[in-house]
């Protein structure tokens, strides 16, 4: 997914490059809002995360001036404006969402996720498969060539989340934000842990192993090496 980014804080800006790059973005940035526009109206992106309080032009006019134009790239505002009326300013100048700061990466990238459901609707997963591992979420069971897999609720919530992202690596940050709602690293091994035991799990056994781990980056699930 290509994904414009507009933020004039460049430790934040930064912050949230990288992490939409690990997430498996391509990602453009502008620090104001004039350069935000002529990339915005330039390039195709599928989203655009733009901040209310920016330089030379604010989010509102730029959004305002994306629609103008015709461009209906969705857009998720980001601020720390967080009264009901500047969320409906937001809304009525063009926007998509309003995410108010501080804000949890995961969030972010959950609401990017939704923006993309809402232009191409999908049906609602309710059984995941990666090779020959199958996970249901309705009766929350998991199986592999057919055999049962036993797992703990915080190793099923572990496995969905890898399986929801398979193919693409899933860094600590990801792991700690949505399967154990941590908005910070607590400096323990609890990652570690619940991924050797979930490997154990899946892949002991068996000829191919779906569980690796990115050296320097995270994990990753897939089907094939």
């Amino acid at each position: 997914m290509r994904i414009l980014v507009v933020e004039d804080d460049l430790e934040a800006q930064r912050y949230l490059v990288n992490g939409l790059k690990e997430a498996g973005h391509v990602v453009d940035d502008a620090a104001d809002g004039e350069t935000g526009l002529t990339l915005a109206l330039s390039r195709p992106y599928d989203v655009a995360v733009i901040d209310r309080m920016l330089p030379k032009m604010d989010g509102l006019k730029l959004v305002a001036e994306m629609r103008e134009h015709s461009n209906a790239t969705p857009v998720l505002f980001l601020s720390a404006l967080s009264e009901v009326d500047d969320r409906v300013k937001g809304l009525k100048a063009g926007g998509d969402d309003y995410l108010t700061k501080p804000y949890a990466f995961v969030e972010l990238l959950a609401r990017i996720d939704a923006l993309m459901r809402r232009r191409s609707p999908q049906t609602v997963k309710t059984r995941l498969q990666v090779g020959d591992l199958e996970l249901d979420l309705l009766t929350r069971t998991a199986k592999r060539a057919g055999s049962a897999i036993d797992l703990q609720p915080r190793e099923f919530r572990l496995l969905e989340y890898l399986m929801r992202h398979a193919s693409q690596v899933v860094t600590r940050t990801m792991l700690l934000e949505s399967v154990w709602e941590y908005h910070f690293d607590p400096q323990t091994n609890v990652i570690d842990v619940h991924i050797s035991r979930l490997r154990a799990k899946i892949d002991k056994g068996f000829d191919t192993a779906l569980l690796h781990t990115v050296r320097g980056a995270g994990y990753m699930i897939r089907a094939r090496a």
